[in-house]
């Protein structure tokens, strides 16, 4: 019986000394961030943008008439004139894009992921 006292004090104990600790301090998982790109005036702003890796960008077209698109390496969004685009990343990197309508204009950006 008394061993099982001990035990239960020892959980209490361990209990309380964890709660203690901030969180992330053990390495534990951290929760996810949305970033937004706004697409207007043949610019992205921000045009260099830093993420941790699972965090997410959504391009938000701020701009009526006028046709963009967002184009990485391997993937890009459709062309169009209003909407969002999202992108989870995953890897760590630099990810430069471009709207490949206006990139003589320097419509150019880039995603740095942590």
């Amino acid at each position: 019986m008394r061993v099982r006292t001990l035990g239960a004090l020892a959980a209490v104990s361990l209990s309380a000394a964890l709660a203690a600790i901030p969180a992330g301090a053990l390495g534990g998982a951290r929760q996810a961030s949305s970033h937004t790109v706004t697409v207007h005036d043949v610019h992205f702003r921000p045009g260099t943008l830093n993420v941790n890796r699972g965090d997410s960008v959504t391009w938000v077209w701020r701009e009526r008439g006028n046709e963009h698109n967002v184009t990485f390496r391997g993937f890009r969004s459709r062309t169009k004139t209003s909407g969002s685009y999202t992108v989870r990343f995953t890897h760590s990197g630099a990810f430069p894009y471009r709207c490949t309508i206006h990139e003589a204009e320097g419509m150019r950006g880039k995603i740095i992921v942590h």
